[in-house]
């Protein structure tokens, strides 16, 4: 049986590290039982939860788990009796917040040790990196980019094949592959999930980019308030060089990356591609004039290239299950899926990954259950302090 704990921000600010501890005492001298934890699985409405695997891996999912929960959480795991936790259990309404997503970039999220390769590796980890880098040229990689429609996530929605062939095919043997992970938008927390819950994507997306474009180093520009994000990525770039996919003739290709992480001050005008480069350069963090633009003239005048943490977190997905999969979901303008972060007086708030063209009506009253005590909705905030304000009268 294994029992594994919830341990996003969101999970340890609502006491799951109290409840992992409380759980790690009771069981440490019961043989058949493992512990372990997981980043969020985006359903932080509940929160601390805490998932049993029994010995077939059906999953039973407890929520709300409190330390003065966990004797009879290990008591009933002992006697293989569960049903004595219904109490915990997760309601069916709610389990439909999961149920009516399509999770691509948080795939792994909530369900592998973010701190443990090796989970990332059974779960096909690398294996795109290695198709990549075995079978494909840059201009198939960019090709393939180009056939799923992977616009940005980070909110101007640019092609991103266009922004990798032309950071490629910009003259210069020294180039950059930069990850903006500088979520200063008040209520997202799309990108710092990611990163705490599966760095590894994040890792294996940028590679696939690198190669790409041609770079040779990459570096994750992230808010230093993200401190559980940095930590994790920390380890995960170092069990990355160990496994020999950072550094140096990556599985005996020929082709070299390197990978470091910049913490940033906070400065909500970083989140601009041009002011966060400003910033990796060690000067005030403030927009350039383009054009030229980053692919021409980018970190230190040389080519480069800028995506967000989701957008990098699809390409391994794509590389693996190809570009028309991808392509095949969403609209005819805007493909795939996209993370959203839904806060405010809403009944389960978390992390929503949704095919393109789902409605905001679906979005708030299916998955998000609706206004919290049943009040009447009155208008949703799309885009950070950039959107605007939607009335009900106009959402479909």
């Amino acid at each position: 049986m294994k029992i594994i704990v919830g341990e996003g921000s969101c999970g340890i600010a609502a006491g799951a590290a109290k409840v992992y501890s409380a759980l790690e005492k009771l069981i440490c001298n019961i043989d058949g039982i493992e512990l372990g934890f997981t980043g969020c699985n985006g359903m932080c409405f509940l929160e601390p939860i805490v998932d049993i695997y029994d010995d077939n891996g059906d999953l039973t999912r407890l929520v709300k788990v409190s330390e003065n929960d966990c004797e009879a959480i290990v008591k009933a795991v002992v006697e293989h009796n569960l049903e004595k936790l219904e109490a915990l259990k997760i309601s069916e309404s709610d389990e439909e917040f999961l149920n009516k997503q399509t999770r691509i970039a948080l795939r792994h999220c909530g369900l592998i040790n973010p701190e443990n390769i090796d989970e990332y590796l059974a779960c096909d980890g690398y294996k795109a990196v290695e198709k990549v880098l075995k079978t494909m040229t840059a201009e198939q990689v960019i090709e393939e980019i180009k056939i799923s429609g992977l616009a940005g996530r980070g909110g101007a929605g640019f092609p991103t094949w266009f922004k990798w062939n032309a950071a490629r095919n910009s003259e210069g043997e020294e180039k950059y592959l930069i990850c903006n992970a500088d979520e200063g938008d008040p209520g997202a927390f799309m990108d710092r999930a990611v990163i705490e819950s599966d760095p590894h994507s994040l890792i294996e997306g940028m590679l696939i980019g690198a190669y790409a474009i041609g770079a040779s180093e990459m570096i994750v520009y992230v808010r230093a308030e993200y401190p559980l994000a940095i930590k994790r990525l920390e380890k995960a770039i170092k069990q990355a060089e160990e496994r020999g996919f950072l550094g140096e003739n990556i599985l005996s290709s020929g082709f070299s990356c390197k990978m470091r992480i910049k913490a940033g001050a906070g400065a909500f005008v970083c989140g601009e591609e041009t002011a966060l480069i400003e910033s990796l350069e060690g000067s005030r963090g403030m927009p350039r004039l383009k054009p030229p633009f980053p692919a021409q003239e980018g970190y230190w005048h040389k080519p480069s290239n800028i995506n967000n943490v989701e957008t990098y977190a699809n390409v391994a997905w794509i590389i693996l299950n190809g570009g028309e999969k991808f392509a095949a979901m969403g609209t005819q303008n805007s493909k795939g899926t996209k993370v959203f972060a839904l806060t405010g007086k809403i009944k389960r708030g978390g992390l929503v990954e949704i095919p393109m063209g789902m409605t905001l009506r679906e979005v708030i009253f299916d998955i998000g259950g609706g206004i919290r005590n049943s009040k009447k909705f009155k208008a949703v905030q799309l885009g950070g302090p950039s959107g605007g304000c939607i009335p009900e009268s106009l959402i479909p």
